[in-house]
């Protein structure tokens, strides 16, 4: 059993068609079921994913990701470890790292995950403690 972070990008391929990529998210999600491990986002993720539709005015949109993510995933809030994280990322990586970024991986690293997952390839060469892999979707070792 690990622990796997999903970042935001992977709901969406879950949510909406992306074709291939889609395809490859739902196939890991199953993976990961069969395996009994543990899928962690962050709250950030929820507000992330419902942004969209709630700008159109789609609320049960937005009600049916929320229900989808919190019957799949833990669903971790950014609490004062995750801005101890958050802050030390920030500061190794002013320039290079995004605030929502260094929050989905300060959330992940404060609660220690096995593997965070996002096809965001920025993220792919940052090192923080707390999470052993960070990669995408294509190279999950699932």
């Amino acid at each position: 059993m690990s622990r796997i972070f999903w970042d935001t990008n992977l709901f969406i391929y879950l949510f909406e068609d992306y074709g291939r990529i889609s395809q490859q998210v739902a196939v890991l999600l199953k993976k990961m079921d069969e395996r009994g491990d543990e899928l962690l986002t962050s709250t950030l993720t929820v507000g992330e994913v419902t942004a969209k539709p709630l700008s159109r005015g789609d609320t049960d949109r937005c009600q049916r990701y929320e229900a989808a993510i919190q019957s799949n995933a833990t669903i971790l809030a950014f609490d004062l470890a995750s801005a101890r994280k958050f802050a030390g990322l920030r500061a190794m990586h002013q320039k290079s790292l995004r605030p929502p970024d260094a929050i989905q991986l300060a959330c992940a690293a404060a609660t220690g995950v096995d593997l965070f997952l996002t096809n965001d390839t920025r993220l792919h060469n940052v090192r923080v403690d707390g999470i052993h892999f960070i990669t995408s979707v294509e190279r999950a070792p699932i």
